[in-house]
């Protein structure tokens, strides 16, 4: 009994590492069963997560290690997908933790009496926040493992890396890190960007590649069932200078119909007339669940019945990628 009480007063961290190129609804998903195993779930976008299991051990009276392996079981089992998971009294090791897994999925749990001994023979590059410019200094001086950074004064880690950043590394060598887990879910933002290969006048070429941007925002956010309710549109011109506006939508929506209307009013805000343009961002703001949005329900016929389509193309793209359907292209002569 004295231990188990013991553990539940060690903070307990895990950081879950999801494989790379995870499609937005799935990472929601994970982060869904993340939350059946403890309250307090960090969302580290675009796979990734940390979960504080301080309270879960003694909730679901068993050990982190456990916990760990029980995400794994599910996520698997429910998403075909394998997560590695680093467990740790702090952020820094849970997160070095699960980079030195090196099977696709697993568990590896770091107990507290053990951290410096475990640090100690890593490369000081593995330890979480240490950068290659850092790590090539430290390297330089003859730091070149973790254990020696630990080792090294305070002082002169901050002569090396520079006043916060040398105090950072020197304190999370040694475990220490007292930053918590804070509940943070999915990003109230999202943005897609297209880069012109070459410099363009062309009005007819930007508007092609809005739309284009206007669809892939759209499918990002009925991934993620979240909806927007404002638009930015950012254009870059050659030279380094940019404009930049936003714009509310009358109504919170992820359909590419009431995208698409805004961002052409946006781009025709932008009075374009002779700019050599370099590139484009659309980004959706003000992200809300698309549950906490009442639709009304409409009454055009066209338009439900473009809905209709959308989500037909939806489909597709989720069977067959999501470049498997688009915008249609513009038609050129060939003589």
């Amino acid at each position: 009994m004295a231990a188990a009480q013991d553990q539940v007063r060690v903070s307990s961290v895990m950081h879950v590492r999801c494989p790379d190129r995870l499609p937005g609804e799935v990472f929601r998903q994970v982060l869904e069963l993340c939350a059946e195993l403890s309250p307090t779930v960090q969302a580290l976008p675009p796979s990734a997560a940390l979960v504080e299991l301080k309270g879960a051990l003694r909730y679901h009276g068993t050990d982190a290690h456990h916990l760990g392996e029980v995400l794994r079981v599910r996520t698997l089992a429910r998403l075909g997908i394998d997560v590695r998971c680093g467990i740790g009294p702090t952020i820094t090791v849970a997160v070095t933790a699960s980079a030195q897994i090196d099977t696709p999925g697993g568990v590896l749990a770091v107990d507290p009496d053990q951290v410096l001994d475990w640090l100690g023979p890593l490369p000081v590059e593995a330890l979480h926040g240490i950068g290659p410019k850092q790590a090539a200094a430290l390297r330089e001086y003859g730091v070149h493992c973790v254990g020696l950074l630990a080792a090294v004064p305070p002082a002169t880690v901050q002569r090396l890396l520079g006043g916060t950043a040398g105090r950072t590394a020197a304190d999370r060598a040694r475990g220490i890190d007292p930053r918590p887990v804070a509940t943070r879910a999915l990003p109230a933002s999202a943005s897609v960007r297209h880069a012109f290969v070459q410099h363009t006048l062309d009005g007819a070429v930007v508007r092609g590649a809005l739309l284009d941007l206007v669809a892939q925002l759209g499918l990002q956010l009925r991934r993620r069932s979240q909806v927007a309710r404002g638009l930015t549109l950012t254009l870059r011109f050659a030279g380094g200078t940019a404009w930049e506006k936003t714009r509310r939508l009358p109504e919170a929506s992820a359909h590419e119909d009431d995208l698409r209307t805004l961002a052409y009013r946006l781009i025709d805000a932008a009075g374009l007339q002779r700019g050599r343009m370099t590139g484009l961002v659309l980004k959706g703001e003000d992200l809300v669940d698309a549950d906490q949005i009442a639709e009304q329900i409409s009454l055009d016929q066209a338009r439900e019945d473009r809905l209709t389509a959308e989500a037909v193309s939806d489909r597709i793209r989720r069977k067959f990628g999501p470049g498997a359907i688009g915008p249609a292209a513009a038609l050129r002569r060939v003589s």
